[in-house]
């Protein structure tokens, strides 16, 4: 199944969602990636290992106290990684808005930061771990508007699109994890 540029698979009751990035969204000219984390050519993919990674940072997300910690957390890593404030602030709304659904509907979870290094490039990965109930149709709610709540319905969806890698692995009854990464073309 594909639902724009994105690949849902589902193998036994896992439903994972993975969105691998486009020309359009910072690769390199000509035949090689260097996000790759493998020969040129090859696309990364999100939680493949690749990079140099540095030390991360995790976060409890259990109140809403955490997530302004992790709001905070999250802007200073971007300074850190050397992203301008257009980057720094999708990077700060994608992970506020992947806490607030761990918070909400997952019943808390953790949110943990990594800085990232390939190919002279720095960038970060946020990983957004639950135990909650999972999501039981990941295709639904990465569309605009799906909402279980009295929210807007953007924040899966939107998070997907402020990031250049994107992946959802939920069981339900399980938990969901959530790994996004964005790349400083800097």
């Amino acid at each position: 199944m594909t639902l724009r540029g994105e690949r849902v698979v589902t193998p036994g009751s896992e439903v994972i969602a993975q969105r691998s990035p486009t020309a359009s969204e910072g690769r390199s000219s000509g035949s090689s990636d260097d996000r790759s984390s493998g020969p040129p050519g090859e696309p990364w993919e999100p939680g493949a290992p690749g990079g140099e990674r540095g030390a991360g940072s995790r976060y409890n997300v259990a109140s809403e106290e955490d997530l302004l910690t992790v709001r905070h957390a999250v802007r200073a890593a971007t300074v850190e990684a050397g992203f301008g404030l257009v980057d720094q602030t999708r990077i700060v709304t994608a992970a506020s808005e992947l806490a607030r659904n761990a918070y909400v509907h997952g019943g808390g979870g953790s949110l943990e930061i990594q800085p990232l290094t390939r190919s002279g490039r720095k960038g970060l990965r946020l990983t957004v771990r639950d135990d909650g109930p999972g999501i039981p149709d990941v295709e639904e709610a990465l569309g605009d508007g799906f909402t279980t709540g009295s929210g807007l319905g953007h924040g899966l969806g939107g998070a997907r699109r402020l990031m250049h890698e994107f992946e959802v692995r939920t069981r339900p009854g399980e938990g969901t994890t959530v790994i996004v990464s964005r790349w400083n073309d800097r």
